[in-house]
């Protein structure tokens, strides 16, 4: 195995990119950034009933919006391929054989009935559950009489025997498992000839040269398996990291079926949120820098990365917190690209046309850009402008109460003769307006402001005022003042 660092993603295509999956690649991505070693991806594709159509390029696709780059992979060859394991059933025979001619491994012949009556057995008896190692000394005689009842046998490896298998976990430090304790003579593989995850992940990750593996911590149960693999076929192991779980609010392991978070990358996407701020967020899903900082570049995370800094706790997923990240990015967008994120929105609630104006696209814009301040995703736009396009305004409790003061109508009466007298409403000009009304009533700050605000808008906190009421338009600003008074 090479010194040079080299790690690896490696997908199954039976699913779109997950947050968690995409917390595995960011992390081993990272990692070999700052090694200065290479980032591998492998497609894991053997599992051709769970396999989706479009699941293995939603992985590339996403990963690459996140801003995640590979080296090698099915697209870009780097000598270790092929990258899809379908592929490699030829490399993957070569190494089942040599462990079947050392009596390493050997083929089983139990039907699924057969291994289902041993398990209602087993659990009957309350004993652990596991292979029974019945196939494990058959005669010739035994295989040719199964062979000829056209029985196909899968191949298990032997498990050896009252044997520790420990490593030095880069997250968890040292883990032990007793051989005992796997279940018993595991398949590596199946009737049809396909190989199973463990043992095609250690014979790739060895041939691939892969240094070492950080993997998500239901992974580990899997590590004593993949090291009697390298053992028997007198490998070195890579070094194993098995990161923390991610867990919702009520400290729950993240599932793909809790709806209250969003979980896959491209839903995140589709509503306008900048990957720039979900690949900050995601670093720091189960990491941590030296620092008091949370807002960073990619090339900031690279330089800082540290894998001793991997936390044993785990992760929680803080939607508050994406909000907030995602928001300060937001801020700081070039106007046009804050437009180009949010008017798809805009369009598709049914709120503008695709074919505008000129001069439509223009107040759509100036719309948008009001809102920079506040908002944390593109589609977001929608909820915050509503006021912008509904004829009739809503107010709450609080709305009303800043109405019920004795010296508002006098306030509103003076805006809405200073509206009626404009040419046309700007955002200077709504300024200067509310400067006249302070003089002509004697009120002030938000004696003043809150009764013009809550009458334009119907609330009392939001954008800029006279920007605010310059994009709604004369005539709605008349209309709305002369329905309250």
């Amino acid at each position: 195995m090479s010194n040079d660092i080299r790690v690896r993603y490696a997908p199954s295509p039976t699913g779109h990119l997950h947050i968690g999956n995409a917390r595995t690649a960011l992390f081993n991505y990272l990692f070999a950034r700052n090694q200065g070693g290479k980032f591998i991806i492998r497609i894991e594709d053997t599992d051709k009933k769970r396999n989706i159509a479009g699941g293995e390029e939603s992985q590339l696709k996403y990963l690459k919006w996140l801003g995640v780059e590979w080296d090698e992979s099915i697209d870009v060859d780097g000598g270790y391929g092929p990258y899809r394991q379908s592929e490699r059933n030829e490399i993957y025979a070569k190494y089942y054989q040599e462990l079947l001619d050392k009596g390493l491994a050997y083929k089983c012949y139990c039907t699924e009935e057969e291994l289902e009556a041993e398990r209602e057995a087993q659990s009957d008896s309350k004993q652990i559950a596991g292979y029974s190692g019945r196939c494990r000394h058959l005669t010739e005689a035994q295989k040719e009489q199964f062979e000829k009842e056209g029985r196909q046998p899968s191949i298990r490896f032997r498990v050896p025997e009252g044997r520790v298998y420990a490593f030095d976990d880069m997250v968890k430090g040292n883990v032990s498992f007793d051989s005992d304790g796997v279940g018993g003579d595991f398949v590596i593989v199946k009737k049809d000839g396909t190989p199973t995850y463990n043992f095609a992940v250690a014979v790739d990750d060895y041939l691939m040269s892969i240094t070492h593996v950080l993997r998500g911590d239901d992974h580990i149960s899997n590590t004593p398996k993949q090291l009697m693999i390298y053992e028997a076929l007198n490998w070195q192991a890579p070094v194993f990291g098995h990161m923390t779980l991610i867990v919702n609010e009520n400290r729950k392991k993240l599932s793909k079926r809790d709806e209250s978070i969003i979980q896959f990358i491209e839903q995140y996407e589709e509503l306008g949120y900048l990957p720039e701020a979900l690949f900050n967020f995601i670093a720091l899903l189960g990491w941590s820098p030296a620092g008091e900082e949370e807002i960073y570049s990619k090339d900031e995370l690279i330089n800082i990365f540290d894998a001793e800094r991997l936390s044993k706790s785990p992760a929680l997923f803080d939607k508050q917190k994406l909000a907030w990240m995602n928001n300060q990015y937001m801020k700081k967008l070039e106007t046009d690209k804050l437009v180009e994120i949010s008017l798809p929105h805009l369009i598709k609630a049914g709120r503008v046309s695709e074919n505008m104006t000129e001069a439509e696209k223009q107040w759509v814009h100036d719309l948008i850009a009001l809102y920079q301040e506040q908002m944390s995703y593109g589609a977001e736009i929608v909820e915050l402008s509503e006021l912008f396009f509904k004829d009739e305004v809503t107010r709450d409790d609080e709305a009303e109460a800043v109405l019920a003061d004795e010296d508002v109508p006098a306030v509103l009466a003076a805006f809405l003769q200073e509206v009626e007298q404009a040419d046309e409403l700007t955002a200077d000009g709504i300024k200067a307006s509310i400067k006249a009304v302070q003089k002509s009533t004697g009120q002030k700050g938000k004696k003043l402001f809150m009764p013009i605000r809550v009458a334009t808008t119907g609330q009392t906190h939001g954008p800029d005022l006279p920007k605010a009421i310059a994009l709604l338009g004369q005539k709605k600003v008349i209309s709305r003042l002369k329905q309250l008074l």
